[in-house]
């Protein structure tokens, strides 16, 4: 029986740190279940001092915690045995992982689809995620449970405490992102029941950001490049997970953090890269629609707690 579920999800345009998090807490959890996206993530984190990176597979493989693959999640086989190759060459269990027998399945023919056409048009990833879903809503989708060994499918049982993975964020979700330039699959907590259990059993929902923005791809929004920005990109280390591409970086803005976190009904908030800031000796962000400057980042913290009430903060600004 499921005794408590908590979810992790990305409250701006992905990259805030959301494998790090994940990491710090999954020893307490049974499972750890990511439930939207595909192989166009990324997770990083440390441990032992050993960096791991993934893309689809949970970060409960690296603390021997059974780590599932949910049915909204879509997989490209070869990426997936490459990663779990990676991942056992680190010391890491790979029984550990399973895929659910009811998510899809990317081919060829979806990436080189998106390759051609889609990355040039909104900057997708080439990983043919979106191809894929539309192929899944079409009903003419390659399922998982006919075309993956049975030893790598999920029983679609969990129990006890459940920590669920999400990839992306809210600004990139499907429904309430800046859509055309969103990801194919639903990011906010709610999709996270695609598992297989009810929302009742939901306890924290954990939002993710960043003490400035930052996105990968093509965004409109994000209109802002001088040297302050470059200077806390070249800080930051801003580059893709799994592209590698330089994001773009654009101060913190605390109208649209605050309606993802109301939204989402998130009420914890990790706040990731402050030393960052620090760093730079810059701490701007938007309110309002105005752009405000503060002295230090103790300043900015105490103005960022008067105006997000509504969750619990967490200040984790170490790497």
């Amino acid at each position: 029986m499921i005794e408590a579920v908590d979810v992790i999800f990305g409250a701006s345009w992905g990259d805030e740190g959301k494998g790090k998090i994940s990491s710090r807490i999954a020893k307490n959890y049974d499972y750890v279940c990511r439930f939207n996206g595909g192989s166009n993530a990324g997770h990083t984190f440390y441990v032992n001092d050993k960096k791991v990176i993934t893309h689809v597979i949970p970060s409960g493989i690296a603390f021997n915690i059974p780590s599932i693959i949910g049915p909204n999640c879509v997989v490209c086989i070869e990426e997936f045995f490459a990663e779990l190759s990676y991942l056992e060459h680190l010391g890491f269990n790979p029984k550990l992982v399973k895929i659910s027998p009811k998510a899809h399945i990317v081919t060829p023919h979806h990436k080189e689809q998106d390759a051609n056409y889609y990355s040039k048009l909104i900057g997708t990833t080439s990983k043919g995620i979106g191809l894929c879903y539309a192929d899944k809503a079409l009903r003419t989708g390659v399922r998982a449970d006919t075309v993956m060994p049975k030893e790598y499918l999920w029983d679609e049982k969990l129990d006890g405490h459940v920590l669920c993975e999400g990839a992306q964020s809210f600004w990139l979700d499907i429904n309430q992102g800046s859509y055309p330039y969103v990801t194919s699959s639903e990011c906010l907590p709610y999709a996270s029941c695609s598992l297989g259990f009810s929302p009742k059993k939901i306890r924290d929902i954990i939002a993710v950001a960043k003490m400035y923005d930052t996105r990968s791809g093509v965004d409109p929004y994000f209109d802002l490049d001088d040297e302050e920005t470059q200077l806390v990109a070249k800080l930051g280390n801003e580059y893709g997970t799994t592209t590698g591409r330089a994001r773009q970086v654009k101060w913190l803005n605390l109208d649209k953090l605050s309606y993802a976190i109301e939204k989402a009904g998130a009420n914890i908030l990790y706040m990731n890269k402050g030393d960052i800031l620090e760093e730079a000796k810059i701490f701007k962000l938007y309110h309002n629609s105005e752009l405000l400057s503060f002295s230090d980042i103790e300043e900015m913290k105490a103005f960022i707690l008067e105006k997000v009430k509504e969750v619990q903060i967490v200040w984790d600004f170490q790497a």
